[in-house]
């Protein structure tokens, strides 16, 4: 005689806490990071341990040093035979280290990005071998994001590129507004991404080979001597490890007056996001 059974999980009980500590390490493999917590009241003491993160992708925008805040979750089973887990989830980057020279003793607080803060003049090489300065768009919206040509991520410099696309394309169609902004997407791998590179890379990306395309969107790579500046002040962090580069995401709209509009950390932001956010800061300026 054949018998049916209903076989149900056990119950189980979630727990969410606010969570704040400080990345020592990463293993972007496995997804999780090991970290420095803060006192959790009535869960844990201030101590070093690892978590997993939800998403894994999550831990690939992480870098030692950064202060994070997050979601600490706890499930456990009503069955004592049951395991219990925990993770953390919609982890956020309150605070980023600086990267630094290697044999530097310690890593420092870097600059978040904040509307209202001037701009410096940051001098890079385009893709035609052109020096260009940030301060000449000037009198335009700049919409800047930072990439390297070699990155396998999708979710990371092929996905912002992807959307620069469709914002190029848009800006196109609207001659009155692409009058008025420009794009560029800079390289953080001077030592690999030389004009050629970036203006091949440019053409693939766009799916075009007319040179008219760097009238609206420009791909250019500051000198490996300006670089940590100049991804400190937009919030970008990056670690090259054998052969590849680890990165969080930088993007950043910069009104005509050279000051920033808006910043975004990650790859969260849709397209129309920066469409709104170009027109708004073109209305602020009467254009």
């Amino acid at each position: 005689m054949l018998s049916l059974s209903c076989h149900r999980k056990a119950p189980t009980t979630l727990k969410r806490y606010h969570f704040t500590g400080r990345i020592d390490s990463i293993d972007a493999a496995d997804g999780s990071a090991t970290i420095d917590n803060d006192n959790l009241p009535g869960v844990m003491d201030p101590m070093t341990m690892l978590y997993k993160i939800k998403p894994q992708s999550v831990v690939r925008q992480l870098a030692p040093g950064d202060s994070i805040s997050a979601d600490y979750i706890i499930i456990e089973p009503d069955d004592d035979n049951a395991r219990n887990d925990s993770w953390l989830e919609n982890v956020q980057i309150t605070a980023h280290a600086r990267t630094l020279s290697p044999g530097s003793p310690k890593s420092e607080v870097q600059h978040i990005p904040a509307p209202g803060d001037q701009v410096p003049d940051f001098h890079l090489t385009n893709q035609d071998g052109r020096r260009v300065s940030l301060r000449q768009y000037r009198g335009k919206v700049l919409l800047v994001t930072f990439i390297y040509t070699r990155c396998p991520f999708p979710d990371f410099c092929p996905r912002v590129t992807s959307n620069f696309a469709e914002i190029d394309k848009q800006f196109g169609a609207n001659p009155a507004l692409a009058a008025h902004t420009h794009l560029l997407s800079v390289s953080f791998d001077p030592e690999r991404d030389t004009p050629g590179v970036l203006r091949d890379y440019a053409f693939s990306v766009a799916h075009t080979h007319d040179r008219a395309l760097f009238d609206r969107w420009e791909f250019a790579v500051p000198r490996s001597a300006d670089l940590p500046t100049m991804a400190a002040f937009f919030g970008l962090t990056y670690n090259s490890e054998a052969g590849l580069i680890t990165h969080n995401l930088s993007t950043t709209v910069i009104a005509p007056d050279g000051k920033i509009s808006r910043w975004y950390h990650g790859s969260d932001w849709q397209v129309s996001d920066l469409m709104k956010d170009a027109t708004d800061a073109l209305a602020l300026k009467g254009l």
